[in-house]
């Protein structure tokens, strides 16, 4: 686990594990174009979406509010937050890695603040 699991990843589909378990598939922005549209037109999401080297997100002209996690170089959650449509998060101290999903996700996964994230392709 650590710093090498979030290296994976291209785009494509992989899993997201928290404390080993599967939580969700979980798509990785990695090109500006994904990074830059992320959840926009979608009026709706299963599973989770990751933005690496991200500090805060937001939902501006988004269809539907998310389940954000902000977690640390280690996909440690540090913080886990709801937003409405129309808002933006603060950056989090520490955080490098944001972790995105439909409201409600969060607590059908079980993930919280502490949680060891983990991505596998």
């Amino acid at each position: 686990m650590g710093t090498v699991s979030w290296l994976l990843g291209d785009g494509t589909v992989s899993w997201l594990l928290g404390d080993g378990k599967v939580l969700a598939s979980a798509e990785v922005a990695t090109t500006f174009t994904q990074r830059t549209v992320g959840l926009l037109g979608k009026s709706g999401y299963e599973g989770a979406m990751v933005f690496h080297h991200t500090r805060s997100v937001h939902t501006l002209g988004m269809r539907f509010p998310i389940d954000v996690a902000l977690c640390d170089r280690d996909l440690v959650v540090l913080r886990v937050l709801r937003l409405a449509t129309w808002r933006m998060s603060l950056p989090r101290r520490g955080a490098r890695t944001v972790i995105e999903a439909e409201a409600g996700s969060f607590e059908r996964w079980g993930l919280t603040v502490g949680m060891q994230l983990e991505l596998r392709s």
